[in-house]
């Protein structure tokens, strides 16, 4: 007899057992939902590519971070880390027949070899929508839109959005004379919130080159606080002189006037000039989502514009927006929140074989309530109905739908809630559907 092997997963990796799962695909369906409400259209890619695709795309770090490897034609490939990188490459290599501006999203499962935690895998999926081929800042603002639509049909109530512009960051620096050291001075800039004031001026002098003065000078502006209005007065003032700086300004106040005229709540979306966003991409408005109940958690949504990542595969001009729905981090949160059911099936509706001889009664019963929209699970044995309804309790089934020798004679079916003890109804055959309806669909 053989060595039995050793059932177990890598550090990093997990299997989703069915409650988790359904979890996720509920996550995915609102997201999906929510894009195309939007006008996005679905695209995919492979997992693998080109590791001249993904290098140096995503800094010093990710680099690290990325599975490479040479598979069987001796290339050198490696999986995709993000989902963005994947999308410049797909837009360089597909504009012809795309035309832009093109509005795509894309949900799938991306690689990166880095510590674990509580909510951040090795192996995770990401739910990004992006804009390609527009310049414009309506499409920046719209961005911001999808993010407080999808939070919100997620079922959240109490989140905050923070929004930046690297254009703003970009003129302190400009004024400081860092221009040189933009990307070194951003990634300590990014670290704030970790690691504090002191330590990030210590990183910009002894790893990045710059003065105390001029450190002390980019941590004074990104540590501004108050109304968005008053700190972009304050900042117009520190940047007089940069163009690029302006800009950045002018497309903030466009963006919050944009929210408040649309009829975002006060408080959802909030101005944070320490925002640097740690991949080397960004250009623009740049986005991270918090929850108000578990900051804890880190940034559940995030993204910006990015008007120079396709410029690396083509010379055509196709600058972007867009963000992405750290998955498996949100989860976590709800998990925390207790925002997550304990279902482990997607049937709403058990149906237990009360009597072996009317199997075919009870099929065709789940073939009419699928037909009227409804999931079901029939039990397939006709054991006791008390370790059936055990079953269905333990599955996480809502209601149970249940016939014997009275219930045929009469032409009726005992309803059972479930979740309700001592909740049960016998309904006749003809009222069935509404009253299930009634039961499951009350919104309606």
């Amino acid at each position: 007899m053989s060595k039995l092997i050793k059932p177990r997963t890598l550090k990093g990796f997990r299997d989703y057992l069915p409650n988790a799962m359904i979890a996720r695909e509920t996550l995915i369906d609102t997201a999906r939902s929510v894009y195309r409400s939007y006008g996005f259209s679905p695209i995919d890619t492979p997992a693998l590519e080109y590791t001249e695709i993904l290098l140096g795309k995503g800094g010093d770090e990710t680099d690290k971070q990325l599975y490479r490897f040479t598979d069987h034609g001796d290339r050198d490939v490696a999986l995709r880390f993000d989902l963005t990188i994947p999308l410049a490459r797909f837009a360089a290599q597909h504009y012809h027949d795309l035309g832009t501006p093109f509005k795509r999203y894309h949900i799938g499962t991306v690689w990166r070899g880095e510590n674990t935690q509580r909510g951040r895998y090795r192996e995770f999926m990401q739910c990004d929508f992006d804009t390609i081929g527009t310049e414009s800042n309506t499409s920046d603002i719209e961005t911001l839109l999808v993010i407080h639509d999808l939070m919100e049909r997620i079922g959240f109530e109490r989140f905050t959005i923070r929004v930046n512009n690297r254009l703003v960051l970009n003129g302190v620096l400009e004024k400081q004379g860092l221009t040189d050291q933009t990307v070194g001075v951003l990634r300590a800039l990014d670290k704030l919130p970790k690691i504090g004031r002191d330590k990030v001026i210590t990183e910009m002098v002894e790893h990045v080159g710059a003065t105390a003065e001029q450190a002390s000078a980019v941590l004074d502006l990104a540590e501004l606080t108050g109304d968005s209005a008053t700190m972009l007065a304050s900042v117009e003032n520190m940047l007089e002189g940069s163009e690029s700086g302006q800009l950045g300004i002018a497309r903030l106040r466009e963006l919050f006037a944009a929210c408040s005229h649309v009829g975002i709540p006060d408080g959802r979306i909030e101005l944070d000039l320490s925002i640097a966003r740690g991949l080397d991409y960004y250009t623009g408005t740049i986005y991270e989502t918090f929850l108000g109940d578990k900051p804890e958690i880190g940034s559940v949504c995030s993204g910006g514009r990015y008007d120079n990542l396709a410029g690396l595969f083509t010379n055509q001009k196709l600058p972007g927006v867009g963000a992405s729905l750290g998955l498996d981090r949100l989860l976590a949160a709800m998990e925390m929140l207790d925002m997550v059911e304990s279902a482990s099936t997607p049937a709403e509706i058990f149906i237990p074989q009360f009597d072996a001889q009317r199997l075919g009664d009870y099929l065709r019963l789940a073939r009419d309530l699928r037909l009227a929209g409804f999931t079901v699970e029939v039990f397939p044995e006709a054991r006791n109905l008390g370790k059936q309804l055990k079953y269905a309790d333990r599955k996480g089934h809502k209601l149970a739908v249940i016939a014997g020798e009275d219930e045929f004679a009469n032409d009726t079916w005992q309803v059972k809630n479930l979740q309700v003890r001592g909740e049960q109804a016998n309904v006749a055959s003809s009222e069935l559907v509404g009253h299930l309806s009634k039961l499951l669909r009350p919104e309606n």
